[in-house]
């Protein structure tokens, strides 16, 4: 299985060593971009939208989109693992 990287999108008060060490991705161009639409209102216009811009304006080489069934549940691990090892990078969005 391949590995499931999680970010947290607060910032935090000081950047320990292991954080310090992360490695992302280099670009964009070449890769597959992944989203999980947690089923709010007007995320897919959206991801329609970036989808657009990652593969025209950065080069990516095509973007995956998946929905959960509804905001209030979990992402399922199949989806997930689905998700790791078919893209380079996963975004959770949010619409409304």
């Amino acid at each position: 299985m391949k590995a499931v990287t999680l970010f947290d999108p607060t910032a935090p008060a000081e950047e320990s060593e292991a954080e310090s060490a992360r490695t992302g991705v280099a670009g964009l161009s070449g890769a597959v971009i992944g989203f999980i639409d947690n089923a709010k209102p007007n995320f897919d216009h959206l991801v329609d939208d970036l989808a657009e811009i990652l593969v025209g304006r950065y080069g990516a080489r095509r973007v995956v989109k998946r929905r959960k069934p509804s905001a209030s549940v979990p992402a399922k691990p199949e989806l997930l693992e689905g998700l790791a090892g078919e893209c380079d990078v996963v975004i959770a969005g949010s619409g409304d």
